[in-house]
C-alpha cells in the first residue's frame, strides 16, 4: 500500500539542518579568523621582537654575571689550597735541609733524642704489634711490625730515622697555628723505612689497627696509597716527566681520615736524596672538607643558587646538604683498594639524568649548560656553569696524574632571568587582551550569520527531514511507507531511492521464513565442521603436552645424579630444582674432570620451552668445553658466550642468560660470572656475601664479553658452605606479595651451619615452601650448596 507523506521538518543538534548551519557559519568563522588572526600575527611579533631585544641584553649580562661569581669562587678556592701549600713546602724545606746536611741532621738528632727523649723513644705493643712513643710529645711517631728486630726495638736504620725525623717537632706547631687552617702536619719515611709521625699527638696506631686491619705487616705506601710512591720515583729519575713545574706537592682525593674520622684531603710533599735520584720520604698536611665546602656553601646567587665543588671525574667534594638533593647526589663511603676509605658522590650516578651526563670537559670551562631538573614532579629548568682549578698533581688510586678540580654554579633560570620573564608576562598580557577583543567581534559577527542562515535552512532541509521521517516509520516495520519530494535535486533522487528500497523490503519480508529455513541449514553444516576442528585441537593440545613432558624429561636427565656428587672427594654437594612450568629456564651442572672441579649455575630470561632449550644448549657448551681441557675460567666462559650467541644470532632469539662458575682445584677456588649473589657460611655461622655484578655479562647479549669477564679467588676451608642459587628463590612471594629475599636465604643457611649439604639443602627449601605457602610459584627455583669436608 502507497501513502504520500510530509513532515514538519526538525531542528536538533544531530539534524541535517543543525549541520547545514554550523558548516555554513563554519565557513564564515574561518573567513573571520583569517582576517582576525592576521592581525594577530602582527601584534605578536611586534611582541617577540620586543621579548627578544629585551632577552639578549639581559641573558648576556645575568651569563657575564655567573662566569664572573664562577670565576672569583674558583679563585678563593685557589687561595686556600695555596696557603696550604706555602705551609707544607715550608715544613719540606727545613726536611729537606736536614737530608742535604747530613751532620747537622745527626746533630739536630742526637740534641733532641738527648732533650727531647719522648720524642724518640717507643715503646712495643704487644697487642697491635707495633712500637709508638708515649704521650707528652708534639708529636706521635709510630714505628709498624716490620720495622722492628727480633727484640721488638726500632732496627737501627729506623732508629737513626726517628731520631732525625724529630725535628718536626720544632716546625710543625707553629705551621698549625698559623696560615691556612690544617688538622695535622706529618712525615712519613722511605719505603724501606716508612716511619709515620704526625703533630699534634694522636693515638695513632690504634686507630690504624681499627680501620685498617692488617696494615701493620704491610708496605705502608703501597697498602694506603698504592702508585703515589711509584710516580715520585719516576720524577726523581726523569725530572722533565713532572706534570707542573716546579710544583711536587701531590694532591689526594678526599678520603676518611684515621684519626678523627673526617673527610679529608692529604697534600704531600716528596723529599729527595741528597743526590736527587731517589725518594727519602715525604711531608704532609690534611685540611678537612669543611673549609673547600665552608666556601662553596657560602655561594649565594639569586634566590636558591648554589655552588658545589668537584673532582675531574665527577666525585662532588663539597656542597651543601639542601643543594645535594636538588642535583640528585647519592653519598656513600666505599673502602678503597689502597685501604684508605674515599668519599663517593659523583654526578655521574646522579638521580638527576641531565646531572648524570653533564659535560665537564675542561674544554667548556666557563661554559653555560642549560639542563632540565625534576623538581616536585615537574622539570624545572637551570643554569650550571664549571670554573676549572689551578692544575694539580692529583692521586686518586694508581699513578698521580695532572688534574684540576672544579667550581660549579647552579641557579634556576627563572631567578636569574626575572627581569626577562616580568617583561615577557606584561607584553604576554598586552597580546590576550587584543586576542579578548578580537574572539568578541568574531563571535558577534557569528551570531548575526547563524540568525541569517537559521531562516534559510528549513527550505533547504526540509525533503531531508522528510526521508528521516520515513525511516523512522520503514524502523517500525511499516512497510507501507513510501515519500514525495517534488524537487528534482539530489535529495528527489534520493527520495526515489527510498521508495524502492521499501518496496524490495516488502517483498523480501513476505519471503523472510524461506530464507531463514536456508540459513538454518547453513548454520548447521557450519557447526558440524567446528565440531570436527575443536576434535583436531584436543588431538594437537594432547601431542603437545606430550612434547613438553619429553623436553621436561630431557632436561631433567642431563642434571647431576645423587651418586655423581657423591664420589666428589673432600666436597660434598646438594642441588635442587624445580620448574615454574613443565620446561624450566634455570642451569646448574657440576663438571669433574680429574681434581678439577666446575659447577655452574644460571637463569634464563623467561621460563618454558625456548628458555628450556637454551638451558640445554649452556650444558652441552660447557661440558663440551670442559672435556677439551679448558681451565682458564675466563677463557671457558669467553667460548661458551661465543657457542651460545651464534645458536641464538642463528635461532632469532632475544633470550640470554645470566651464568656464573665455581672452579675448584687444590683448594683454590675461583668464581668468574655474572650471577645473583654467592654466600659463603663460615666458622661460627658468619655468612659472607659476594656480589658477582663486576665479574662478568650476561651470556648470549653481545658476541665478545671478554672485556667484562673477571675472577674472584674465594678461601674455602674446611666446613665453610657456599650457597649458589637463581632468583626464583629470593623473589619468591610469601604474605602480602612480600619476597623471601637475600637475608631470609642467608639466615636459613647460617641456622644450618654445621650440617651436611644434603641437609642444609633440604632445611632452606623447607624454610622456603613454607614462607610460599599455597600461592603460586611464578619462577623457577633452583638451590646448590657446596660444604668443604
Amino acid at each position: 500500500m502507497s501513502t504520500d507523506m510530509q513532515d514538519t521538518p526538525r531542528f536538533g543538534l544531530h539534524s541535517f539542518r543543525a549541520k547545514f548551519v554550523l558548516v555554513v557559519g563554519g565557513a564564515v568563522l574561518f573567513d573571520l579568523l583569517m582576517s582576525g588572526g592576521l592581525a594577530l600575527w602582527n601584534v605578536q611579533r611586534l611582541s617577540q621582537d620586543a621579548t627578544s631585544e629585551v632577552g639578549a641584553g639581559l641573558t648576556t649580562a645575568n651569563q657575564e654575571y655567573i662566569r664572573s661569581y664562577a670565576e672569583s669562587t674558583a679563585s678563593r678556592v685557589d687561595l686556600l689550597l695555596d696557603r696550604v701549600h706555602a705551609d707544607v713546602k715550608t715544613l719540606a724545606g727545613v726536611i729537606q735541609g736536614q737530608i742535604d746536611d747530613p751532620d747537622r741532621q745527626k746533630q739536630v738528632g742526637a740534641t733532641l733524642a738527648n732533650q727531647a727523649a719522648a720524642s724518640v723513644n717507643v715503646v712495643y705493643d704487644t697487642k697491635g704489634q707495633w712500637a709508638q712513643n708515649l704521650p707528652g710529645a708534639p708529636s706521635v711517631v709510630s714505628v709498624w711490625g716490620y720495622l722492628l728486630g727480633p727484640d721488638h726495638k726500632p732496627l737501627p736504620a729506623v732508629q737513626d730515622e726517628i731520631e732525625n725525623s724529630a725535628v718536626l717537632d720544632l716546625v710543625a706547631p707553629s705551621l698549625l697555628t698559623s696560615g691556612s687552617s690544617k688538622l695535622q702536619m706529618y712525615y712519613i719515611g722511605p719505603k724501606e723505612r716508612p716511619i709515620f709521625r704526625t703533630a699534634p699527638y694522636t693515638d695513632q696506631a690504634q686507630t690504624f689497627d681499627r680501620l685498617y686491619p692488617g696494615h701493620n705487616n704491610s708496605e705502608f705506601w703501597e697498602f694506603f696509597f698504592p702508585g703515589i710512591y711509584g710516580s715520585w720515583q719516576k720524577w726523581a729519575l726523569d725530572p722533565a716527566s713532572r706534570f707542573i713545574p716546579n710544583n711536587d706537592i701531590t694532591q689526594t682525593a678526599p678520603y676518611t681520615d684515621a684519626i678523627t674520622g673526617k673527610l679529608i684531603v692529604s697534600f704531600f710533599h716528596p723529599l729527595w736524596t741528597r743526590d736527587r735520584t731517589g725518594v727519602a720520604g715525604a711531608a704532609g698536611a690534611d685540611i678537612t672538607l669543611d673549609q673547600l665546602a665552608e666556601i662553596v656553601e657560602n655561594v649565594k646567587i639569586a634566590e636558591t643558587g648554589f655552588g658545589f665543588l668537584t673532582m675531574p671525574n665527577g666525585n662532588v667534594v663539597a656542597i651543601n646538604a639542601k643543594s645535594e638533593a636538588t642535583i640528585g647526589l647519592v653519598s656513600s663511603n666505599e673502602q678503597g683498594t689502597g685501604g684508605v676509605t674515599g668519599l663517593e658522590r659523583s654526578l655521574r650516578t646522579s638521580t638527576q639524568p641531565a646531572i648524570a651526563t653533564l659535560d665537564l670537559d675542561s674544554s667548556n670551562d666557563g661554559a653555560i649548560q642549560h639542563v632540565l631538573l625534576q623538581k616536585d614532579g615537574e622539570d624545572v629548568p637551570y643554569i650550571v656553569v664549571l670554573k676549572g682549578l689551578k692544575p694539580t698533581n692529583l692521586w686518586t688510586t694508581g699513578p698521580i696524574e695532572e688534574q684540576a678540580m672544579s667550581v660549579g654554579i647552579v641557579v634556576p633560570e627563572r631567578e636569574i632571568y626575572a627581569a626577562l620573564f616580568a617583561a615577557q608576562d606584561s607584553i604576554s598580557k598586552a597580546t590576550n587582551r587584543i586576542l579578548l577583543y578580537q574572539l568578541l567581534a568574531i563571535i558577534v559577527s557569528l551570531m548575526i550569520v547563524f540568525a541569517a542562515v537559521f531562516g534559510l535552512s528549513k527550505r533547504i532541509t526540509a525533503g531531508l527531514s522528510a526521508l528521516a521521517a520515513g525511516a523512522r516509520r520503514l524502523q517500525a516495520k511499516d512497510y507501507s511507507v513510501r515519500v514525495n519530494i517534488p524537487s528534482k535535486d539530489e535529495v528527489g533522487e534520493v527520495g526515489v531511492a527510498f521508495n524502492r528500497m521499501a518496496e524490495q523490503i516488502s517483498f523480501h519480508t513476505e519471503n523472510l521464513e524461506q530464507l531463514v529455513d536456508a540459513r538454518t541449514r547453513d548454520l548447521e553444516d557450519a557447526n558440524v565442521e567446528i565440531s570436527t576442528l575443536n576434535e583436531k585441537l584436543r588431538s594437537e593440545n594432547v601431542r603437545l603436552g606430550a612434547e613438553l613432558d619429553v623436553a621436561r624429561q630431557i632436561q631433567m636427565m642431563v642434571l647431576p645424579k645423587p651418586r655423581e656428587l657423591a664420589l666428589i672427594p673432600g666436597i660434598e654437594i646438594a642441588a635442587y630444582m624445580r620448574p615454574a612450568d613443565e620446561v624450566g629456564g634455570d642451569y646448574y651442572d657440576v663438571l669433574q674432570d680429574g681434581h678439577r672441579l666446575k659447577i655452574g649455575i644460571g637463569d634464563v630470561t623467561g621460563h618454558g620451552l625456548e628458555s628450556g632449550v637454551l638451558m640445554l644448549m649452556v650444558q652441552s657448551v660447557a661440558r663440551a668445553l670442559q672435556e677439551t681441557g679448558e681451565d682458564n675460567p675466563r677463557q671457558f666462559l669467553d667460548r661458551l658466550n661465543r657457542a651460545i650467541f651464534k645458536n641464538l644470532e642463528r635461532t632469532n632469539s632475544d633470550k640470554h642468560l645470566s651464568l656464573a662458575f665455581l672452579d675448584y682445584e687444590d683448594e683454590r677456588l675461583v668464581l668468574s660470572g655474572q650471577h645473583e649473589e654467592v654466600l659463603v657460611v663460615r666458622d661460627g655461622g658468619k655468612v659472607e656475601r659476594i656480589d658477582t655484578l663486576d665479574l662478568g655479562l650476561p651470556v648470549g647479549l653481545e658476541r665478545d664479553i671478554s672485556p667484562f669477564v673477571a675472577t674472584r679467588n674465594i678461601p674455602f676451608s674446611s666446613g665453610d658452605v657456599i650457597i649458589l642459587h637463581t632468583d626464583g628463590v629470593t623473589e619468591a612471594e610469601g604474605t602480602g606479595g612480600k619476597l623471601f629475599g637475600l637475608d631470609r636465604l642467608s639466615e636459613s643457611a647460617r641456622s644450618r651451619y654445621g650440617s651436611s649439604a644434603e641437609e642444609i639443602k633440604s632445611g632452606i627449601v623447607d624454610d622456603l615452601m613454607a614462607y610460599i605457602g599455597t600461592r603460586k610459584i611464578h619462577d623457577d627455583i633452583t638451590l646448590v650448596v657446596m660444604r668443604h669436608r
